[in-house]
């Protein structure tokens, strides 16, 4: 089993407290969240970037798997966008919905390969399969050869 870790620390009430989120690899070092940082727009980070960010890139990895697998062809470029929508549900929010947003560039196939890879990888990567069950995850692909 592969096992990685972050950790968060958070000093305050929610409206006026501030918190830092921190990787086991150094890649995040005390980087600053809190309220202004998710609902307001303030330089800092906060969880709703982060799951996008891990499940663009984890869905972005699948692919690339999926397409050797599949077609015997190496993407030229993979670039995908994952956009978390966050809505208020009862007294709290949650997250609703995950756009994948992706555009591709794997010479030696056609569209519709391209497109059967990446809604296997959309189904199939491990953070699609963890994230499915909360939020609804769509996605647009653009095959550019």
């Amino acid at each position: 089993m592969i096992n990685r870790k972050a950790s968060a620390h958070w000093s305050g009430n929610i409206k006026e407290g501030k918190g830092t989120i921190s990787t086991e690899s150094g890649a995040l070092s005390s980087q600053p969240y809190g309220f202004n940082t998710r609902f307001e727009d303030a330089p800092g980070t906060n969880p709703e970037e982060l799951i996008g960010a891990a499940h663009a890139g984890c869905f972005t990895m699948a692919l690339s798997k999926i397409l050797v697998d599949q077609t015997g062809k190496e993407a030229e470029s993979l670039d995908t966008t994952a956009t978390v929508s966050m809505d208020k549900e009862g007294e709290g929010f949650a997250v609703k919905k995950i756009h994948l947003k992706l555009k591709g560039n794997v010479p030696g196939i056609d569209s519709d390969a391209f497109m059967a890879a990446a809604e296997t990888a959309k189904a199939n990567c491990p953070l699609s399969k963890l994230l499915e069950g909360g939020a609804e995850i769509t996605m647009d692909a653009e095959f550019e050869g």
